[in-house]
C-alpha cells in the first residue's frame, strides 16, 4: 500500500514557514557528519520525530531545496524529505509531491543509467553531472509508521537517489565520473560576456 505523508494528514507536522531563518544550519561538504552512515529510526509517531521533520521542512523551504536528508542538519537518522511545486533552483523541472520518507530502500528498475546535472544544499553554488538509475521503486515509512511505496523515473528518481545517498555518507561529487563536468554554476552556465555557453544544461 502506498501512503504519502502530507501536512493535512490526521497528524500534521507544523511548519515555521514564516521564519526569517531556517530551523537549522545546513552542514557543508567537509563536515565529518556528512560522511557517516545514518541509523534507522526505531520509533514512529513520536514528538521527537515530528520535531525533526518540522525542522527539515522549514530548513528545506528556507533554502529553496528540492530535498533534504537528516544528516545535512547534523542528525544521523535515516530520514529524508523531498518535493516542490515550483523551485527556483530547478525551474525547468516538473513538480514532485512532498514526501517524508523514513528508513528508505531503493530498488533499481532495469539497467538504464542517465547522467544529468545535480546540485546540493551541502555543496553550495556548484553543479555536477551524475549518473543515476533512470527508474526506481522506493519504499519506506511515513512519520506514523505507515508504508510508503512508489515507482518513479526521471528527476523524481534522481532526487530520491541523491537524498538516500546522504544517509550512507555519500555526496554527489563522489559519484561524478567526468570531473570536467563539475564546478561552480556561474562558471559552468554563464560567462563574463553574457553570451550563452555551449554546454548541455538540463538543470
Amino acid at each position: 500500500m502506498m501512503a504519502v505523508y502530507q501536512r493535512h494528514s490526521n497528524h500534521p507536522v507544523k511548519s515555521r514557514k514564516d521564519s526569517i531563518m531556517p530551523a537549522r544550519p545546513i552542514l557543508r561538504i567537509g563536515h565529518p557528519c556528512l560522511l557517516q552512515v545514518a541509523l534507522p529510526v526505531a520509533e514512529f509517531n513520536t514528538p521527537e520525530l515530528d520535531a525533526l521533520v518540522t525542522d527539515m521542512l522549514d530548513t528545506m523551504a528556507a533554502a529553496d531545496g528540492a530535498g533534504l536528508a537528516a544528516p545535512q542538519i547534523g542528525v544521523l537518522q535515516r530520514v529524508v524529505i523531498f518535493g516542490f511545486e515550483n523551485n527556483p533552483r530547478y525551474p525547468e523541472r516538473d513538480s514532485v509531491e512532498l514526501t517524508i520518507l523514513i528508513n528508505p530502500e531503493i530498488q533499481p528498475l532495469g539497467n538504464e543509467i542517465e547522467s544529468d546535472w545535480e546540485g546540493c544544499l551541502s555543496v553550495p553554488d556548484m553543479r555536477g553531472r551524475v549518473p543515476r538509475h533512470q527508474r526506481i521503486i522506493y519504499r519506506g515509512f511515513d512519520p506514523q509508521g505507515q508504508s510508503v511505496e512508489r515507482e518513479v523515473d526521471g528527476f523524481h528518481a534522481r532526487v530520491v537517489q541523491h537524498e538516500v545517498d546522504h544517509l550512507d555518507g555519500i555526496l554527489y561529487p563522489q559519484r561524478i565520473e567526468d570531473m570536467t563536468k563539475f564546478g561552480f554554476e556561474k562558471e559552468l552556465f554563464e560567462d563574463d560576456s553574457e553570451e550563452t555557453l555551449e554546454v548541455e544544461d538540463s538543470r
